[in-house]
């Protein structure tokens, strides 16, 4: 006689063997925290009992779910968002989700383009850092919301839609950054500010503001120079300033890549940092540690970050009861080093 194939089973199969519903065994095969471990433990045992090898596209067909994540965020080059990817696709795999990376390059364009994308791969949330031009698209965040697909913000957030927002006090620790800098003695400090749309900006630069208020500070027009947020922004700005003889005394720059890219330039034209001037960054990248003298910054929790954020979306998707606020403010820490402590 032919040797035969052993047929593989099906969710029905194994529905029947245990008497129990279709849905019962997708949700216990997809490990969904509605199913009982004894419940999971007897569906996998008849799985491996019957040959069953899963179908993805069934499974979701049944649960309506693909069980993947869309995630958008603005850039891959530098640490700062691969350490907060690390946080998120450790809590996402716990609970058996994938999930799919796009990169928006700082266009809202192409964010548009990659949100379309995510939508149409019927992804079950999205997670998303926004463009430096968030407000361009608030209407397509509304809309995929109002379809009934989840959006949870984190870090760089559009605070004109209502969803869920993992950040840090951004104001708040410009501020302590800032006062930094005025308790070690610098007279004139300037704020290398980043995109004027984007609300990191804003609210770091409340804190400069408030800071220097605190410590009665003349601010004016010389005092916050719209910058950027690329290395080269801040080096083009430090040597405008060197070059018009106004260099300040210090430098609260809006992130890393701009305190690095002046730091590059000062040192250019021969200053000593901190001695002829001084820096402060924000958000702590591994450039910040390595570069020379090493870089004062404010330290983000990333991982935190993204396995909060990924926690967020899932209590959307599965309709739990919210774990966390709908702003979910992290505490974050200023780290002093070389750049900004003066040298008595």
């Amino acid at each position: 006689m032919p040797e035969t194939t052993k047929k593989h089973a099906t969710i029905k199969d194994i529905a029947k063997k245990l008497g129990v519903s279709t849905s019962t065994v997708s949700r216990a095969l997809s490990d969904s925290w509605e199913i009982k471990k004894e419940t999971r433990d007897l569906v996998l045992k008849a799985a491996a009992e019957l040959n069953y090898h899963p179908n993805p596209m069934a499974i979701g067909l049944v649960t309506k779910k693909s069980h993947t994540i869309g995630l958008c965020v603005p850039e891959l080059v530098h640490s700062f968002f691969p350490k907060i990817i690390t946080g998120m696709q450790r809590a996402l795999s716990e609970a058996g989700y994938t999930i799919l990376i796009t990169t928006s390059d700082e266009s809202y364009e192409t964010e548009r383009k990659n949100l379309l994308l995510l939508k149409q791969n019927l992804v079950d949330g999205i997670l998303i850092s926004t463009t430096s031009e968030s407000h361009r698209n608030a209407a397509l965040y509304d809309e995929i919301l109002g379809s009934g697909t989840p959006i949870v913000f984190f870090n760089r957030v559009c605070s004109k839609i209502n969803a869920p927002k993992v950040i840090i006090d951004d104001t708040k620790m410009a501020h302590m950054a800032v006062e930094h800098l005025i308790r070690q003695g610098y007279g004139k400090i300037v704020h290398m500010a980043g995109p004027r749309d984007l609300d990191l900006t804003k609210l770091r630069m409340e804190g400069f503001l408030s800071a220097m208020k605190e410590f009665g500070r003349t601010v004016d027009e010389s005092s916050v120079i719209d910058t950027g947020m690329f290395i080269d922004d801040g080096a083009r700005e430090m040597e405008k300033l060197i070059r018009s003889g106004a260099k300040p005394d210090a430098i609260f720059a809006f992130n890393d890549p701009v305190a690095i890219g002046a730091m590059k330039t000062a040192k250019k034209f021969g200053l000593e940092i901190p001695r002829d001037i001084a820096f402060v960054g924000f958000s702590e990248s591994k450039s910040a540690l390595i570069v020379e003298p090493a870089l004062t910054s404010v330290a983000q929790p990333l991982s935190q970050m993204g396995e909060v954020a990924a926690k967020c979306i899932l209590d959307k998707i599965n309709g739990r009861a919210e774990t966390y606020p709908a702003t979910v403010v992290l505490e974050a820490a200023l780290n002093v080093r070389e750049s900004s402590v003066r040298i008595r």
